[in-house]
């Protein structure tokens, strides 16, 4: 397994459901998070969020989600270690997950929330690049069969 990705997130849609500015429902990424930093990854914060329009600070209930959570990141908004290569204010990470990316996997409910991040099928392709192993998967969501 590979350890020490810098794996970049979105919060809205991506590790809870679109309900901006309040913070939205759980959508399974808690556990996937937790695993990933257990793993020895690392978790960067990349989000819009910061003061709207009448001044109100946004960013803090999201940072406040992943402190309540026990999710501790990385960075928010910029990857600390990429400043000793460049000055660039693209933030660099290994992985990048957000709902608005191509081909992001997604699902819906039975509520008025847009659609978001599907952990399940990322936590597939988190194993593909080695950043979860098979028990890890077995583990998350044990009703997925992994025998082929």
């Amino acid at each position: 397994m590979k350890y020490g990705y810098d794996i970049v997130l979105d919060f809205d849609g991506t590790v809870v459901k679109h309900r901006y500015p309040d913070v939205g429902e759980d959508i399974g990424a808690i556990p996937v998070l937790r695993r990933l930093i257990k793993n020895g990854h690392r978790l960067i914060l990349c989000s819009m969020r910061s003061r709207n329009s009448d001044g109100v600070d946004t960013l803090q209930p999201a940072l406040k989600w992943f402190e309540d959570n026990n999710i501790p990141l990385y960075g928010i908004n910029e990857n600390p270690s990429q400043k000793t290569w460049t000055s660039s204010p693209k933030i660099y990470g290994d992985i990048y997950i957000d709902d608005a990316a191509l081909g992001a996997p997604l699902k819906t409910d039975d509520s008025d929330a847009p659609p978001f991040i599907d952990w399940g099928a990322v936590s597939l392709y988190l194993l593909h690049f080695g950043c979860l192993s098979k028990r890890d998967i077995v583990e998350l969501w044990p009703s997925l069969d992994l025998k082929g």
